[in-house]
């Protein structure tokens, strides 16, 4: 089943999306309006105390700010969107701006992601510094190096890569650099724990599959909750704070599950998907 659904995606689904077909039913994540459907987990504070209204809306814009730090201190923050997903389109356009906080790691310049198939945020420890979850991370050029997009950082988990087991915890994707302040458009497609595909801009820049609890990366959690080997098939959506401005104009999602069982059902939905 799972090789089978992987050969319908590969070949069957390349994506450019503008969600503004009728026939085909969009969840926008983000409403452009408020925050509601979020939830907010920042360390060292609990569960939505959005510490210094670092998650706000602005112009239309769900942004990540920073204006109200003395210090970033490694407070490290999520937004999740208040329900899970299993089988999805995960559409994103999201830009960096400003200048990073004080006391930002330099690992941290115009550095933020899109946490999938994450751990519930209630279970999160206070001092937890990232959700277990797989990390679609969001990187924007510092004017001068190569600098990839959409790559992929396991926080607590491990995937299979190229038919390996892997268990480094970052690995860049084919993306092209993005400077300066523009727009980019990012999509994921994910199918359970068959396979994740990561697009930019369109072009398909990494795939892989079967995420899965383990490894390491994340401080502060509760074991209970990491339970090494356990196949991640659905889980929460959040976005980062790590210590640079960034805004995002564009959350939104197709749901596949309905049609996650079907290689037919599926190659078929995709198929729709991929002609808008």
């Amino acid at each position: 089943m799972i090789r089978s659904l992987l050969l319908v995606i590969l070949f069957a689904f390349v994506s450019k999306t503008e969600h503004k077909e009728t026939a085909l039913t969009w969840i926008d994540l983000f409403n452009g309006k408020d925050l509601n459907d979020w939830k907010v987990k920042i360390k060292d504070h609990s569960l939505n105390d959005n510490f210094a209204n670092t998650f706000r809306v602005v112009g239309g814009k769900l942004t990540v700010n920073y204006d109200g730090y003395a210090n970033f201190d490694e407070q490290f923050g999520h937004i999740f969107y208040k329900e899970p997903f299993s089988s999805y389109l995960l559409v994103m356009e999201y830009r960096f701006t400003g200048d990073q906080a004080s006391g930002g790691p330099g690992w941290a310049l115009r550095n933020s992601g899109a946490m999938i198939h994450s751990q519930i945020p209630e279970t999160m420890g206070l001092h937890q510094d990232f959700p277990i979850s797989i990390e679609v991370q969001l990187l924007g050029g510092n004017g001068k190096d190569n600098r990839a997009t959409a790559n992929l950082c396991t926080p607590g988990t491990n995937v299979v890569l190229d038919g390996k087991f892997f268990t480094d915890h970052c690995v860049n994707s084919s993306s092209k650099t993005y400077h300066g302040d523009q727009w980019v458009s990012v999509d994921v497609l994910v199918i359970r724990d068959s396979v994740i595909k990561h697009i930019v801009e369109g072009d398909t820049v990494l795939v892989y599959e079967k995420p899965q609890i383990g490894g390491g990366v994340v401080s502060g959690f509760d074991p209970d909750v990491k339970k090494d080997g356990t196949p991640l098939i659905s889980g929460y959506i959040s976005l980062q704070s790590e210590s640079h401005p960034v805004e995002f104009r564009k959350v939104s999602l197709f749901n596949l599950d309905p049609y996650a069982d079907s290689p037919n059902k599926l190659s078929a939905i995709l198929k729709k998907l991929r002609q808008r």
